[in-house]
């Protein structure tokens, strides 16, 4: 069975992915998330990065 993709919650609208594992990762990108939605995805891990906070509140609002 494969192992589900990370999903990471963040504070911030821009994060930074570079896969983790250290040199087994992938190169440093940085990802925004739209203002119009609360998660944005790794085109390289596909790690998922989910806004929380004060920030999706707001979203919310």
């Amino acid at each position: 069975m494969a192992e589900p993709f990370e999903t990471i919650n963040v504070t911030s609208r821009t994060v930074a992915c570079d896969g983790g594992d250290g040199s087994l990762g992938h190169p440093r990108v940085y990802l925004t998330i739209p203002e119009d939605e609360t998660k944005v995805v790794c085109p390289y891990c596909s790690r998922s990065y989910v806004l929380t906070g004060k920030s999706a509140d707001h979203h919310a609002a």
